[in-house]
């Protein structure tokens, strides 16, 4: 390549996203390593795929009419302030390409999602990693950060992957400490594991303010990963340029009615969540009995201090080797930490078994 074809400086400070591992040399593979769902998606969503795939060669509705519709309802919000996209991570790009430019900041909890930062650095701003306080976003410390140069501050609540999440009140309290032209983003990727009456997803929020976006995803409780389908609960102004700048046909047709169908079917998400809290609990119990760390958490998912780095690594590469995949934390700051899927019953009962073999 000639060396005058060069990429905006910030590209080249990205380190590429690594997703969680999906393979070893085993012969069953426990996939506890991506925040997936355990029993896959809703049968109602692998009908509707099927029912489609005659009609592949037509274009998809590119502004997910029905499926917007169906999500307004839901959410008892506006389907004209909801902007789909491929994954609720697009949705994100789409803010960060929209707003943020050469120059500018975004914030995020030291402990966040990833992407964020990727996103605003291929935007060409800067993304600025803020100190949490016991593994949880630090409302005062976020609020302290915001310069002039700051366009978005990215909130994860819950957080992946250290399980932790704010209250609505905490929500609110930072909201009142950022200016008017700050964006809040609340990616809540994991609200549907949340059963506290203190917690809110934020979408009453969006309704009263301008500057405040909520992110949401098809990927966790929805088991629909591999669709991706995400979209965004946007103030009117900010959905309008999103539209703008997302392609025409950004989400696909088998995604689509894939979402519609899961939406449709209660029973398949409530059994989603009825077990990741059951099973979750029990995991928490029985690792704690073995001496570990296991810190709370409202996603599905639980964050394990090991105590040190070697000890972490070596317990994945035990796991891994018996075919159970995990994730190592080392990207997030976390390298003493391995974060552990919730499978299911029988996933998580083979873990656990060989974690405490692994540790006597």
């Amino acid at each position: 390549m000639s060396a005058s074809i060069k990429a905006k400086d910030t590209i080249y400070d990205i380190s590429p996203y690594v997703g969680g591992e999906s393979k070893a040399d085993a012969g069953r593979i426990i996939k506890l390593s991506s925040n997936e769902g355990p029993f896959g998606p809703s049968p109602k969503a692998i009908e509707a795929v099927q029912n489609m795939t005659a009609q592949m060669h037509r274009y998809p509705d590119g502004g997910c009419v029905e499926l917007r519709a169906a999500l307004a309802e839901r959410n008892n919000i506006k389907a004209d302030h909801i902007v789909c996209g491929a994954g609720s991570d697009e949705i994100i790009s789409f803010l960060c390409h929209s707003y943020v430019g050469e120059g500018d900041h975004i914030l995020y909890s030291a402990h966040g999602f990833l992407m964020y930062a990727i996103y605003a650095k291929t935007a060409g701003g800067t993304a600025i990693s803020v100190p949490e306080k016991n593994l949880k976003a630090d409302i005062d410390a976020l609020a302290k950060a915001v310069t002039t140069k700051t366009k978005i501050l990215f909130l994860a609540n819950p957080n992946n992957p250290t399980g932790s999440y704010l209250t609505r009140d905490e929500i609110v309290a930072l909201h009142s400490k950022l200016p008017q032209s700050v964006i809040l983003v609340l990616d809540a990727a994991y609200a549907e594991y949340v059963d506290d009456p203190d917690y809110t997803a934020g979408h009453d929020l969006v309704e009263k303010h301008d500057n405040i976006v909520v992110t949401r995803t098809f990927s966790k409780a929805y088991g629909l990963g591999g669709m991706r389908l995400g979209w965004g609960h946007c103030p009117e102004a900010i959905a309008d340029v999103l539209n703008r700048v997302r392609g025409p046909f950004n989400v696909s047709s088998a995604a689509q009615a894939a979402g519609l169908a899961a939406l449709a079917d209660e029973e398949f998400l409530q059994k989603s969540m009825t077990h990741n809290k059951n099973c979750r609990d029990w995991t928490k119990f029985q690792l704690e009995g073995a001496g570990l760390t296991v810190h709370p958490s409202a996603g599905n998912f639980l964050l394990v201090d090991f105590g040190s780095p070697d000890k972490a690594e070596n317990t994945r590469q035990y796991l891994k080797n018996q075919g159970i995949l995990v994730r190592q934390m080392g990207a997030y700051g976390l390298p003493e930490c391995l974060r552990i899927t919730i499978g299911t019953d029988e996933e998580m009962t083979l873990a656990v078994a060989v974690i405490k073999d692994y540790i006597k």
